[in-house]
C-alpha cells in the first residue's frame, strides 16, 4: 500500500471517530494518538484495511449505560449514572477498571476503553479491553453510603459480567472497600461464588497479593528497563511523582527501594517537597488509613513544604512520574521539567501528558514512558488473579511480584523492538501503540467480521 493509501485510510478513520462522537475530546485525543503511530504498519499489512480493522477497532462493541438509584444517610433518593464500555473482546473477555469520580462520563470512559485493549494485549495475558464507572464520588460519603450505591450499581452490572465475559477491576475512586461491596451484591444477585468476574479483591476471599502495589511498581520495573542502556540510574536520582494515591505511593515506594529519593508528590491542593526524601509510611498512613489531604503530612512531618495550589512539575528533578490523572502534564509543564532537568518522564496514569506535552519531551530529548506500557503493571496483576482464581489457588507476594516484573520487563522488550523493527528506534510510544494494535489486529482478521 502507497504512503498516500495509508494516509488516507488512517484520515478516514478518525474523521469516523470525530464524525460520530461529537463532543468526545478525550475519545478523539486517545485514538488519534494512536493512529497518527500506524502509517508504517498500515503501508506494510493493506490488509488491515481491506478488513476494515480500523473501522471496527474505534468502535466499541457495547455500551451500556444505566440508572443508579441510591438513598443517602438523609433519607433522600440520589441518582447517578452508571456505564460499561466494552470496548473489545478480541483477545479474550473484557477487562478494565470501575472508576466512581463526578468527571465520568462516556467521553471519559471511552477513551479509557480505548486505551485499555491496547494495553491489555501489550501484557500477552489474553484480555480485551473495556471500562467502566460512575459519576457518583465516594470521597465524603458514609460507609453505607459507599455500601448502598456500591449495592444499586451492581444490580444492573451484574447482569453484562462475568469470568469469561467481563471481569472489572478497580480504578479510580475504587478501592478495596469498594471491590468488597460490589462482589458481595454480585453474589447476591447471581447466587454464584465466582471469584474471577472482579479483581482487586481482598486477600481473604480470592484476591491476589502485589495487586495494590502492581500499578506503582510495574511503572518503576519499566523504568528502570528504560534506563538500562543509558547513563541515567534509578539509585541517586532525585524523583518527583504527581498524585498521591496507590499509584503514586507504590510507585515512590519502589522507586525509593531502588536507591533514588522521591522528593515530591501532590494531590488535587497542591503538592509537598520534602528534600529528604518522603516518609511514605506517613503518606501512607496520611491518606489511605486518615483520609486526607496532603497538606496534613506537612503539618504531622515538619522541616518540608506544602505548595497550595501549585504544580508539582516545577520541582527539579531527574525522573518524573506523573500518577494523578488525563492530561495533568501539559506543553509548559513539560517545558519547565526540561529546564530543571528531567531527564526521564514515565505514565502511570492513563493519557496524563497531552499531545503538546509528548510533542516538547520528545523536542527535548527526553526519554518517555507511554502509559500503554508503562502502567500496564495493574492489569497484568489483576489478569494474574484471574489466573489464580481460575484453579482456586492464591500465589505469595514474591511470586506475583516476580510475575509482575517479568512482564513489564517483556513489554518494555517489546516496545523496543517493535520501534527498532518500523524504523523509530527509541519511541517507545511508537513501539507500544503499533505492538498492541498488531496483536489484537491479527486477532480481528483471524476471527472475521464479527
Amino acid at each position: 500500500m502507497s504512503d498516500a493509501d495509508a494516509d488516507a485510510a488512517l484520515h478516514d478513520a478518525l474523521e469516523c471517530v470525530v464524525r460520530r462522537n461529537p463532543g468526545q475530546v478525550l475519545f478523539r485525543q486517545a485514538v488519534h494518538e494512536v493512529l497518527e503511530s500506524l502509517a508504517p504498519v498500515v503501508k506494510q499489512h493493506p490488509e488491515y484495511v481491506e478488513g476494515g480493522i480500523l473501522k471496527r477497532i474505534i468502535e466499541p462493541e457495547r455500551v451500556i449505560s444505566f440508572r443508579v438509584p441510591w438513598v443517602d444517610d438523609s433519607g433522600a433518593i440520589q441518582v447517578q449514572r452508571g456505564f460499561r464500555i466494552q470496548f473489545s473482546s478480541d483477545l479474550g473477555p473484557y477487562k478494565g477498571g470501575l472508576r466512581f469520580h463526578k468527571s465520568v462520563d462516556e467521553d471519559t470512559l471511552k477513551f479509557l476503553g480505548f486505551e485499555q485493549i491496547f494495553k491489555n494485549s501489550l501484557t500477552g495475558l489474553g484480555l480485551g479491553g473495556a471500562k467502566g464507572g460512575s459519576d457518583f464520588d465516594p470521597h465524603g460519603k458514609s460507609e453505607k453510603e459507599v455500601m448502598r450505591f456500591c449495592q444499586s450499581f451492581m444490580a444492573e452490572l451484574a447482569h453484562h459480567i462475568g469470568a469469561d465475559l467481563d471481569v472489572p477491576a478497580g480504578d479510580i475512586g475504587v478501592g478495596g472497600r469498594e471491590i468488597g461491596y460490589l462482589y458481595g451484591q454480585y453474589r447476591k444477585v447471581t447466587g454464584r461464588n465466582e471469584a474471577g468476574v472482579i479483581t482487586g479483591k481482598g486477600i481473604g476471599y480470592g484476591g491476589s497479593w502485589a495487586r495494590t502495589e502492581a500499578t506503582g511498581y510495574g511503572l518503576v520495573y519499566f523504568v528502570r528497563e528504560m534506563l538500562r542502556e543509558s547513563d541515567i540510574s534509578l539509585e541517586g536520582s532525585r524523583v518527583v511523582v504527581s498524585g498521591s494515591g496507590n499509584v503514586a505511593l507504590y510507585a515512590a515506594k519502589k522507586a525509593a527501594q531502588l536507591g533514588a529519593t522521591v522528593v515530591a508528590c501532590s494531590d488535587s491542593q497542591g503538592y509537598v517537597i520534602d528534600e529528604d526524601g518522603l516518609d511514605l509510611d506517613l503518606l501512607s498512613e496520611i491518606k489511605d488509613v486518615r483520609r486526607e489531604r496532603l497538606s496534613a503530612y506537612a503539618d504531622v512531618r515538619g522541616n518540608c513544604t506544602y505548595f497550595e495550589g501549585r504544580s508539582v512539575w516545577d520541582v527539579e528533578c531527574d525522573i518524573a512520574l506523573p500518577c494523578a490523572t488525563q492530561n495533568e502534564l501539559d506543553g509548559d509543564a513539560a517545558r519547565a521539567l526540561a529546564e530543571n532537568g528531567c531527564r526521564v518522564i514515565a505514565e502511570g496514569a492513563n493519557m496524563p501528558c497531552t499531545e503538546e506535552a509528548i510533542q516538547v519531551i520528545h523536542d527535548k530529548g527526553i526519554l518517555f514512558g507511554p502509559a500503554k506500557a508503562a502502567n500496564a503493571g495493574g492489569v497484568a496483576t489483576s489478569g494474574l488473579e484471574m489466573r489464580q482464581n481460575a484453579g482456586r489457588l492464591q500465589w505469595d507476594f514474591e511470586r506475583v511480584d516476580s510475575e509482575l516484573d517479568r512482564i513489564m520487563t517483556d513489554i518494555h522488550a517489546t516496545t523496543a523492538a517493535t520501534a527498532d523493527e518500523y524504523g523509530m528506534p527509541g519511541d517507545l510510544a511508537a513501539g507500544a501503540n503499533i505492538a498492541g494494535f498488531r496483536r489484537v489486529a491479527d486477532a480481528m482478521l483471524a476471527q472475521g467480521v464479527i
